[in-house]
């Protein structure tokens, strides 16, 4: 059962770490995330970028995707078109309920639970074809046209940084802390 959303924002209903290379990360009791690193003991946590085709490009470009956030409204859209995915099946580190995570701006500080933990969005996930190893159709459902402007649609959560550490557990309230305007719209990082 989903915990009730927070007045200023939503809850954590789950947490994923792995510390090897797969799509999936196991759901956690609680991970612990370090200001400037990412989640502790995870494969992508690291001042640089720990995406393996990120690396090959340029490995010491800055790590803009240390933790993964995912709407869990999502699964009951893509439930509706057939897919069943649970929470960590596509490789976020914290999956949210109550908060409109695609609508954010850049740049925005969610305050993860009463421990002090801080991220700051940094950009949309851009999911590769290996989403349709994990489900063969969906890539198609979480990346898509918008029929109305034809601007690519990204639905697969938002990356971020952390910025104050903390230990992050499911029933965690989020707060939502937008940046100063002019607000900048989120771009696949």
């Amino acid at each position: 059962m989903t915990p009730p959303a927070a007045p200023d924002g939503g809850v954590v209903t789950a947490v994923s770490s792995n510390g090897t290379y797969s799509f999936t990360k196991p759901n956690r009791d609680g991970i612990t995330l370090l200001a400037g690193l990412g989640v502790e003991g995870d494969v992508h946590a690291g001042v640089t970028v720990k995406h393996r085709s990120r690396m090959a490009q340029d490995p010491t470009q800055p790590n803009l995707r240390q933790v993964h956030l995912m709407h869990e409204e999502l699964f009951a859209e893509l439930a509706a078109d057939g897919h069943e995915v649970r929470p960590g099946e596509l490789g976020e580190n914290v999956t949210t309920s109550g908060v409109d995570l695609l609508a954010l701006p850049t740049g925005t500080l969610l305050h993860l639970g009463g421990g002090g933990a801080v991220v700051e969005v940094t950009g949309l996930r851009n999911p590769c074809r290996q989403i349709n190893h994990f489900q063969d159709g969906l890539l198609k459902r979480v990346v898509g046209l918008d029929p109305e402007t034809g601007a690519v649609v990204r639905k697969a959560g938002v990356m971020s940084v952390v910025r104050s550490g903390g230990t992050v557990r499911a029933g965690d309230a989020i707060r939502v802390e937008l940046p100063a305007e002019p607000h900048r719209p989120l771009e696949k990082v």
